[in-house]
């Protein structure tokens, strides 16, 4: 039972690297910042680090809190449970990844324990004013997202782009975008992935930020350029491929535990025989996760991110910057207020935003009714798929 439990986790964290890795690299390879072979290469690597060195060794088993373990007294159901979600959620990912569709990872497992919940304990074993919450996501991640991305872009158009001397004014104002970004960047990694007080964060983040935007500074009173927009868009490709590295290394770090929960809460009750709502993951579980995710961006990562990065609008480096600052601006600010915001979605929104802002004709919107379909469709079907799974497994 552990054995199987291991492989369908694994089978998750490759589903999970197979689409999420566009909420990381889709933008930088779509604005020719980095190729296509080199974000495999880096988001790979960076996705594995940050699993197996910083995943969550205690995670909540029962998936954001959505069912409620104490209505299924028999342990034996939770396991199968825990496996039927497994397998509907890497189901689902999997089909949206060859279909080129960016989903919601946490939501497909989500889904997946919403509907064994249901099976085994009745509706009253599902939290609905979570679930409640998690639709509304649905709507305020692309929004919010969208709505920084546009503005971003822009501010950057109109203090920077559009004046007289391009150059001039970037050396005014970059600085302070830099540092403004790389100050939420270092905040957000100190909180949520390394888990340090929020104190020593702020000013761990006051320094970085204050870092960057000095030496951008220095850098930047050298340059002298005959293509000042070229000048510019250098300067953003060099910080978009820092901020697409982070959102690599924090989404391992934070998303591993979709995959390595619920086979923690397996491993737990095997060998106890009792339930547990938190558990002790241990480090193999991480590393297994790791890998998996890992193999997931190399094998399959390049189709969504060919449809975050390529499908719904052109970007270029500005554009790409504005959308990377806008989603980590908006997990940021979502963190601080409690509100389970989707990266997938909040990173789509913002792509969607900053093509709104050069004018709606250039946003592509048969792709765009497809992502929404898509994301639509994630829970009901991960509930339905894992319902079915698990009336199976009951039969043994």
């Amino acid at each position: 039972m552990t054995i199987l439990a291991i492989v369908l986790g694994f089978a998750m964290a490759y589903s999970i690297g197979a689409n999420d890795v566009a909420n990381s690299m889709a933008t930088a390879v779509g604005a020719k910042a980095i190729t296509p072979r080199q974000a495999v290469l880096i988001s790979g690597i960076l996705e594995f680090l940050g699993a197996t060195f910083f995943g969550a060794h205690v995670t909540k088993t029962i998936a954001k809190g959505i069912v409620n373990l104490d209505m299924i007294s028999n342990p034996d159901y939770i396991m199968k449970g825990a496996m039927a979600a497994l397998m509907a959620s890497a189901v689902w990912i999997i089909f949206s990844t060859l279909w080129g569709m960016p989903v919601s990872t946490t939501h497909s497992i989500v889904g997946g324990m919403m509907g064994f919940g249901i099976v085994a304990a009745g509706w009253r074993s599902v939290d609905w004013m979570k679930m409640g919450v998690i639709a509304l996501t649905w709507v305020i991640s692309p929004l919010i997202g969208g709505f920084l991305a546009y503005s971003v872009f822009k501010t950057i158009s109109y203090f920077v782009l559009h004046r007289k001397d391009p150059l001039s004014a970037a050396k005014i104002w970059v600085p302070i975008f830099l540092g403004t970004t790389f100050y939420i960047v270092a905040l957000l990694l100190s909180i949520k992935t390394f888990k340090l007080e929020h104190s020593f964060s702020q000013i761990t983040a006051i320094v970085v930020g204050v870092l960057v935007f000095a030496i951008t500074k220095l850098f930047m009173r050298k340059m002298s350029s005959e293509d000042p927009y070229e000048a510019v868009e250098g300067i953003f490709r060099r910080a978009q491929i820092v901020t697409s590295c982070y959102v690599s290394f924090s989404h391992g770090a934070n998303d591993v535990a979709n995959a390595v929960g619920p086979i923690a809460l397996i491993y737990v009750i095997v060998e106890t025989g009792s339930i547990s709502k938190l558990v002790e993951v241990p480090k193999v579980l991480l590393f297994l996760g790791g890998l998996g995710i890992a193999a997931g961006v190399a094998t399959l990562g390049y189709r969504v991110m060919k449809t975050v990065g390529e499908g719904i609008t052109e970007l270029n480096n500005t554009r790409g910057f504005s959308i990377d600052f806008a989603t980590a601006t908006t997990v940021f600010l979502a963190s601080s207020l409690g509100i389970p915001v989707s990266t997938t979605h909040t990173v789509v929104g913002a792509v969607t935003g900053v093509g709104m802002a050069r004018g709606i004709e250039v946003v592509d919107a048969n792709i765009l009714k497809n992502i929404a379909i898509a994301w639509f469709v994630t829970v009901p079907f991960a509930a339905v798929v894992s319902a079915l799974i698990f009336k199976f497994l009951e039969l043994f």
